[in-house]
């Protein structure tokens, strides 16, 4: 009987499985001919498809399989973030990106507590919660929007480094937020110490993980896995993630430091051959690709139509003074700061347009509504809207005011002759 069940509860898993996969990929089709991002059509659907339309899926049912979906999913996804940094652009604008990754995501926090509280009437802490998660950019949205839109590397460069390192930032605030919500104690002295040592064991075990399993695929002597590469990728993940948070560091930084050194291994004198190179690209946009569509689709599919429309309009006017009051306060002593990078007023304005949010405030939401925290409710409609608006309102109109404020390159007419002959 034992046995019956749980054969009938792993053949239920994988056919929602196959569900959310196949409808992730039809919605990616549907994204490339709409010509908006793919992850609008994956919360919709997710929508359509779950237990509040359709009752196609219902993930309910399987809450470790969908800790570990947001779990590793948001650990993956900041993973390839960070492997999209260059360390020689970075230096050039390093402290507008530290600024914006770190102050810029407290300013938002803060600001959207107020805003949160204020709307909805909910306790400081849950607003400061949302405000938490909602903080973060989304590098997964953003890189192909700066992969189809050629626009001035500086600021497309910028906007991906922030987008990367706030990621971070957001998850370790969000988990500050999460431990005194559920202890009941505030201490901010023990807080900030907790943070600091949650960032710097983050960043060690990143490191010294990104180095060690990247010498193990290096071509050479030493890079005895080398025909293995994609799967120590994906491993790096596992053991930063898992080493960081058993230290008490944060897992999610450890990932994403271990991008950044597998995007430039040049930097650390590591090389990997073309052939593992290829592999190991191919295997881990799959695999990236996967975990977003599960990420959104299930997210979308735990969305409470009711609880939306019961919360429809204030988390409609907390995503407005989000995208038009908040983000511009957060980037403008970001910017304004950093004089050797010297900002342009156009440049300026560009990045407070852009801010997609995305993948890991998806994937916080769901960790905390899995978790049934206080307010859920109000988080969950909040962060949800947020995604939806941010995404198909800047999302879809990134090249239009990059054109209309003089950033947008246009094509080499050499090129774009190679490109017909080709």
């Amino acid at each position: 009987m034992e046995s019956s069940i749980h054969t009938i509860a792993c053949n239920n898993l994988l056919v929602l499985f196959a569900v959310v996969t196949m409808t992730g990929i039809i919605c990616s089709k549907l994204s490339e001919l709409l010509k908006i991002p793919d992850v609008v059509l994956f919360l919709i659907v997710g929508i359509f498809i779950g237990p509040s339309v359709l009752k196609f899926i219902d993930i309910s049912q399987y809450q470790v399989e969908n800790q570990l979906i947001l779990t590793f999913g948001s650990a993956f996804i900041l993973y390839m973030g960070g492997k999209e940094i260059s360390l020689k652009v970075l230096k050039n604008v390093k402290v507008s990106v530290l600024l914006l990754s770190t102050l810029g995501v407290v300013i938002s926090a803060f600001l959207m507590q107020q805003i949160i509280g204020l709307t909805f009437g909910v306790s400081a802490m849950v607003a400061l919660l949302a405000g938490s998660i909602i903080s973060s950019t989304d590098p997964a949205t953003l890189v192909p929007i700066f992969n189809q839109i050629k626009i001035n590397k500086k600021v497309s460069q910028t906007v991906i480094s922030e987008s990367a390192f706030n990621d971070a930032t957001g998850s370790i605030l969000t988990s500050a937020v999460l431990v005194i919500i559920l202890s009941g104690k505030f201490s901010l002295q023990e807080n900030m110490y907790s943070l600091t040592l949650m960032i710097i064991i983050g960043l060690v075990v990143g490191l010294f993980t990104g180095i060690i399993l990247l010498a193990l695929v290096n071509e050479g002597p030493k890079g005895i896995f080398k025909d293995y590469t994609p799967i120590i990728s994906i491993i790096s993940v596992i053991i930063a993630y898992e080493l960081s948070t058993k230290l008490g560091g944060s897992g999610y930084m450890s990932c994403f430091v271990v991008g950044i050194v597998t995007g430039n291994k040049q930097n650390f004198k590591l090389w990997l051959s073309q052939k593992s190179y290829d592999t190991d690209c191919h295997v881990v946009e799959t695999l990236g690709t996967i975990c977003r569509m599960c990420i959104f689709i299930i997210l979308g599919s735990q969305v409470d139509l009711q609880i939306l429309a019961k919360y429809f309009i204030p988390s409609v006017i907390c995503v407005l003074c989000f995208m038009f009051i908040v983000r511009p306060i957060s980037v403008i002593p970001c910017t304004l700061i950093d004089r050797k990078a010297k900002w342009k007023k156009n440049e300026i304005i560009f990045m407070m347009w852009v801010r997609e949010t995305g993948v890991i405030p998806a994937a916080l939401c769901g960790i905390v509504t899995a978790m049934n925290v206080s307010g859920s409710d109000v988080i969950s409609s909040v962060v949800f809207m947020t995604i939806l608006i941010t995404l198909i309102v800047q999302g879809v109109t990134t090249k239009f005011v990059a054109k209309k404020l003089g950033l947008l390159l246009e094509p080499n007419p050499e090129e774009a002759t190679n490109r017909e002959a080709l």
